[in-house]
Order: C-alpha cells, then sequence, then structure tokens
C-alpha cells in the first residue's frame, strides 16, 4: 500500500503483526521514535506507562517533559488527548494493552462522535505464541479484534525509521480524512532500551522498602485476617515472604483491589479484610475510596503503599507526590486515616486503626525499589481465588 492510500478498519492478525515487525529493523531507538512523531507533527503525550514503552516515557521526561502529561488511567488520558485536539494539536496517547478497556468508553463516544482523532501507541502484552503473564492472555489474543471493533485503524509500529515516516503520514492522513483515531500496535522488544541520562531516584533516607512495610502489616493484622493485594510487585512480595490462604494475589485489574476488597468486607462481615494497594493503582480508580466511604465497612483497613512510581514498568512517577490520599480518604467519609513514613508510625497508626471502627485509610511512604530477583507468583490466579474463598469460610 502506498503512503497516501487509505483502507478502512481491518483486522491485523497475530501473524501479520509479527511478520511486519521482524521484517524491519530489530527496533526503534526511543528517542528516534519521540523525534519522528515530533517532527511529523504529533503531541503531547499523555498516558499509563508499559515497560514495553517505558523507555519513550523516560526520554521524553529527560528531553520533553513539557510534552509528557501522567494521566491517572488510559480512559483519562484519552480524554486529555481530545481536550488538546480541539485546541489544535495531534496528540499521542501511549497505553498497555490491558488498558484498552479503560478507553473504551472515550474512544467510542467522545472521540467517535465528536470526531477527534488521537494516535494511540498500544502495546502487545500477552502477544499470541510469546509467553506472559495469565492476566495479559485475553486481551493479548483479542487486541486487534478490539481496535477493530472500535473503528480503529490500526498496524504494527515500524521499527524502520524511514519506514516510520511514511507510515506516520499515512496516520496523519488517515485521521485528517476520518475524524477517528489511529493505532500503533507495539510489541515486545519493538522499541529499544533507553540509553539516554535519566538517573535512578536518589535513595529516600529512612524509608522502608515495600516488603519491610508489608511485613510490618501481616504482623500487625493477625492470622485470621483476609488480605487482599494489589497487582505488580505488592502480590508478588506478599506472596513470596508470607504466603498463606487468606492472602487473595489480584494480577492485573489495575486498581481494582480495593473494590475487591469492598466487596469482601460487606459480605463478610465477620471477618477483617485488609487490602494492600499502591499509589498508581489507587490513583487509577480514586472513585474507589468514594464508595469504601459511603459504604463504609467497619472491618476494612486500607493500606496504601505510596513509593510515587510505577515500579513494574520501570519506576515512572504516577503523580502522587502531591496528593493528600488521607485528606482524600477522610472526605469520602472514611472514620480513621494516618499518613506515615517510619516503621514504628506504621505500627502505631496500624493499633489505632484495629481498635476503632472501618473504614480505615493507612497511608505508607515507601522507597523505591525491590528485589532484583523477585519472582513471578507461585500459585495461578484461579487456584490463588479458590483457595481465599475457602478460607473465608473457614
Amino acid at each position: 500500500m502506498s503512503a497516501g492510500t487509505l483502507a478502512p478498519a481491518r483486522p491485523v492478525t497475530p501473524a501479520a503483526v509479527t511478520a511486519a515487525v521482524v521484517t524491519a529493523a530489530a527496533a526503534v531507538d526511543p528517542g528516534r521514535l519521540v523525534d519522528g512523531l515530533i517532527a511529523a507533527g504529533f503531541g503531547p503525550f499523555t498516558g499509563v506507562p508499559c515497560s514495553f514503552l517505558g523507555p519513550v516515557i523516560s526520554h521524553l521526561e529527560d528531553h520533553h517533559p513539557e510534552l509528557y502529561t501522567i494521566a491517572a488511567n488510559e480512559g483519562e488520558a484519552v480524554a486529555i488527548a481530545a481536550g488538546a485536539r480541539l485546541a489544535g494539536r495531534r496528540p499521542v496517547v501511549i497505553l498497555q494493552n490491558s488498558g484498552l478497556g479503560n478507553t473504551v468508553n472515550p474512544l467510542t463516544s467522545l472521540c467517535h462522535t465528536l470526531r477527534l482523532p488521537v494516535l494511540l501507541l498500544v502495546t502487545w502484552r500477552g502477544e499470541p505464541g510469546r509467553p506472559d503473564e495469565p492476566q495479559h492472555e485475553l486481551m493479548g489474543r483479542i487486541t486487534p479484534e478490539l481496535l477493530t471493533s472500535m473503528e480503529i485503524r490500526h498496524e504494527p509500529l515500524p521499527t524502520d525509521e524511514e519506514l516510520l515516516a511514511q507510515r506516520l503520514r499515512v496516520a496523519a492522513e488517515h485521521m485528517a480524512d476520518t475524524g477517528l483515531p489511529f493505532a500503533f500496535v507495539v510489541p515486545k522488544g519493538a522499541v529499544a532500551p533507553y540509553r539516554g541520562a535519566k538517573a535512578a531516584p536518589a535513595p529516600a533516607g529512612g524509608l522502608m522498602l515495600r516488603a519491610e512495610a508489608i511485613g510490618e502489616v501481616v504482623r500487625a493484622v493477625g492470622e485470621r485476617s483476609l488480605l487482599v493485594a494489589t497487582t505488580g510487585k505488592t502480590a508478588r512480595e506478599l506472596e513470596r515472604d508470607w504466603d498463606r490462604p487468606e492472602n487473595l494475589y489480584v494480577v492485573g485489574s489495575m486498581g481494582c483491589a480495593s473494590s475487591v476488597a469492598l466487596g469482601v468486607a460487606l459480605h463478610a462481615p465477620d471477618r477483617r479484610v485488609v487490602v494492600l494497594d499502591g499509589d498508581g493503582a489507587a490513583l487509577m480508580r480514586l472513585e474507589a475510596l468514594a464508595t469504601i466511604g459511603r459504604l463504609a465497612p467497619g472491618n476494612l483497613l486500607h493500606v496504601l503503599l505510596d513509593n510515587e512510581a510505577y515500579e513494574s514498568t520501570g519506576g515512572q512517577p504516577t503523580g502522587s507526590g502531591r496528593l493528600d490520599f488521607a485528606g482524600v480518604a477522610a472526605a469520602c467519609g472514611y472514620r480513621a486515616t494516618a499518613d506515615v513514613d517510619d516503621a514504628a508510625s506504621l505500627r502505631a497508626a496500624l493499633r489505632t486503626a484495629a481498635g476503632a471502627a472501618g473504614p480505615a485509610l493507612v497511608r505508607v511512604r515507601i522507597a523505591a525499589g525491590s528485589d532484583p530477583n523477585l519472582g513471578r507468583p507461585a500459585l495461578t490466579p484461579p487456584l490463588s481465588a479458590a483457595r481465599f474463598q475457602e478460607a473465608i469460610t473457614a
């Protein structure tokens, strides 16, 4: 197809995407990708990190911070981009394909309805034929079909610079002619590692690591408490160090752990329920605090482990640093809140929460970082859920 030829939205099979990527260069340098997008008239950028596109975000943070906006979830990113389009820009939304579900409403009822085309960079976790985590398996299979169902034309991200420039022209023409979004699908390895000047965050003196904070919580809440751990390293560290039937390891569904814990707390009122949440996850579903506060289950403790980073995807910032989580929770109706940054204060806050009716929120400011050899969960998600169900009624 020539650079100026347009085609209707169409499915892209896994084999077709893989073949197209393999025949091009091995990987595109993240700086050259960003430069190519800007040269083609695209920007600003917004979204939620994925490790596949982490190098792109790192380059933006170092070289074009004014062009990158951190979004709490992918749907918000699409809406921000729609606003930028209204202001005359050609915005780019960066997201993991697991977050496509969060974008369905704004892509179909905002961008499609108002004809506000945005460019999507959608990673392809769970691509058929490439082993990945279980939470990516279903979305990996249906990513191309989901984009097609939303009438979003899509194709693999070119890793050759000349081809990239050509396909960006095609994308721009398609968006101008149809008023609809255009997506580049980004398989694993399509973007090279970032080798720029981005420095590791400075050590936060005195702050606990996440694993230490988890240990303090587990020791304080007692053996019969039910623990629901958010996706990512929180669940992995809880399983590694404190595995027991009363633990539920939420995988995927980022931001949903506190709502899962709420459902358990409401329908197992004789058990104490503790959710181990993260700052990125809490921001993604901040509305959960409002529902928890409104329903006010007395047996729910919400522990929010805040390192101000999406650590599982490379340490990109979450934007939580200036947010008063305890103040938000109190405004939502939580009956007790605390904001702590050391082990002694955490233990004191947990004792206070144990002696009062909930819901309670304890925000724990922790240092970024974890064991580089931290493994993946050994227990499969269905077995984790079945074991937890049995433990509730034990």
